[in-house]
């Protein structure tokens, strides 16, 4: 006798359907699992086994054969755990099979028949949905996650037993209802704010520029010039983010098991701060059965790289492909996994090794060549994808004693958002451009022309300066957004002028 329950799986940050049969027959006990199931899943036996017993049922004295489809995809995690056991007591006739028609049910069991949490619970529950499925029985804990899935009933649950009643009739459970719009209203807020930064005025309007037109940057500067503080509240001053993008962040945190469960929706923008021994898998993500790295757990927020130049440089250079396509692709023997990666980058650095180069306060004791090696770790590939470098200098005592208080992120947030639709405005239906950073070559021959002041202006920046060649492209960009921020159509020499300031470390010569 065959008995079929639905269960459901992720393949990067989205779901599938996998069918779960149970056939019982003979006479001699024995258990088998087939359809690639990894260790985890075979290992549900023992598992499956107490938790039947434990919770009152009778484990059927057969050869029980679990079939996972499609079987030519590897099935991985605990979350088979519950629909097994639900086929065996089906197929066994403790329970009412006909009713299980409809539902996906996921979860992991104890060996006393409670019901753990799952990872992933929002992308399983909108592939439910999209796939017609009335209802998804998902652990207590994660169903106010799965409850942002519209159009399907969510149905926490604690112990098999409770599941077994609610299918025979027994037991009624309510489905678990969130106002979605209410709940991301009151979740996007920041607990920092930039108006606590004191001083640094220069290196905020770099960021408001960077934010306005989603420009990646480095600050470069002594220890405790604030460089981490001002990384920190970047995030603030983004545009909030969408629902839709709001959804899409929260799939990724939870196929990686990083979603607090008192926090069902992320609604604020992640940011992200690996340490410099952070690996390749670790920062783009892989493993044997791949998750998302920090560049995807960073998707529309910030990716904060403190140090820079102690990162290891296999490690930087594997960033530089998620940062020009926005998204990882992991390969491995048996599978492919894509993963969205969407993220600005603001990384720091000290200006030498001992930190203090150009610094009017302490003397620096560093040579030229230690200088220029120490800045040489970062390699131009990866430089020519960071827009804007500015330099963060050592706050003055005047004004870490001043009580005025700067702006707040809300004020600044605002003009970043004005600037932002008019890029919206300007590139829609190009796929793949939403800010300025974003532009390929047509789109800046027709959005950054320069008229002759502003064209002998960076030739003068390239020739007398020393500026190198890709910084042109970078310098137009940062134009385009400077603009935007003061309304106005056309680039000016005055734009032009600021934008070249943000190219400290295309300079030739450093000393």
């Amino acid at each position: 006798m065959v008995r079929t329950v639905y269960s459901a799986a992720t393949h990067g940050i989205d779901g599938f359907i996998v069918v779960v049969e149970t056939n019982l027959e003979g006479f001699l006990p024995g258990y088998a699992t087939v359809g690639l199931p990894d260790n985890a899943v075979k290992e549900s036996r023992e598992r499956v086994l107490a938790a039947i017993k434990n919770s009152g049922f009778i484990f059927p004295q057969k050869r029980i054969t679990v079939n996972l489809a499609p079987a030519d995809v590897r099935k991985e995690g605990s979350s088979y755990d519950l629909p097994i056991a639900l086929g065996i007591l089906a197929t066994s006739g403790q329970m009412d099979s006909d009713s299980l028609d409809g539902h996906v049910v996921l979860g992991e069991l104890s060996l006393e028949g409670d019901i753990r949490p799952i990872r992933g619970a929002l992308s399983l529950a909108l592939a439910a949905a999209a796939n017609g499925y009335k209802s998804i029985m998902v652990p207590e804990v994660n169903a106010n996650e799965a409850a942002m899935a519209p159009g399907i009933d969510v149905y926490g649950v604690k112990t098999l037993t409770q599941v077994v009643d609610f299918i025979n009739g027994n037991e009624p459970i309510s489905p678990t209802r969130i106002n979605t719009d209410q709940l991301f209203s009151q979740a996007c807020r920041y607990p920092l704010d930039l108006k606590e930064v004191k001083g640094q005025d220069a290196a905020k309007r770099a960021l408001e520029i960077a934010a306005a037109g989603s420009h990646n940057l480095i600050m470069i500067g002594p220890p405790g010039s604030g460089k981490t503080m001002l990384a920190k509240r970047f995030p603030t001053i983004l545009p909030q983010l969408t629902l839709e993008e709001a959804l899409e962040t929260t799939k990724i945190h939870s196929v990686a098991g990083h979603l607090p469960p008192e926090q069902p929706l992320l609604a604020t923008r992640p940011y992200r701060s690996p340490h410099h021994t952070i690996s390749d898998a670790g920062l783009i993500g892989g493993g044997a059965y791949p998750r998302p790295g920090e560049v995807s757990l960073a998707h529309h927020g910030v990716l904060f790289l403190d140090e820079l130049p102690e990162f290891k440089k296999s490690v930087l250079e594997v960033m530089r492909q998620p940062m020009e396509d926005a998204r990882v692709t992991i390969s491995r023997a048996q599978i492919s996994t894509t993963y969205p990666a969407r993220f600005m980058l603001i990384a720091a650095m000290n200006p030498c090794p001992c930190g203090y180069f150009g610094d009017p306060n302490n003397e620096c004791t560093c040579t030229p060549m230690t200088v220029q090696r120490y800045r040489a770790k970062i390699s131009g590939p990866l430089m020519d994808r960071i827009d804007m470098h500015i330099d963060v200098p050592a706050v003055k005592f005047e004004e870490l004693a001043s009580l005025s208080e700067g702006e707040t992120s809300e004020v600044v947030r605002k003009r970043v958002q004005q600037a932002r639709e008019v890029q919206l405005k300007r590139f829609k239906g190009v796929k793949g451009v939403y800010a300025n950073a974003h532009m390929t070559s047509g789109e800046l021959e027709e959005h950054c022309r320069l008229d002759s002041d502003a064209k002998n202006l960076v030739r003068t920046a390239i020739d007398r300066l020393g500026l190198s060649a890709r910084a042109y492209d970078r310098i137009l960009k940062v134009s385009r957004t400077i603009a935007d921020l003061e309304g106005a159509s056309d680039i000016q020499p005055a734009h032009v002028a600021e934008a070249i300031q943000y190219r400290s470390l295309d300079r030739e010569t450093i000393m």
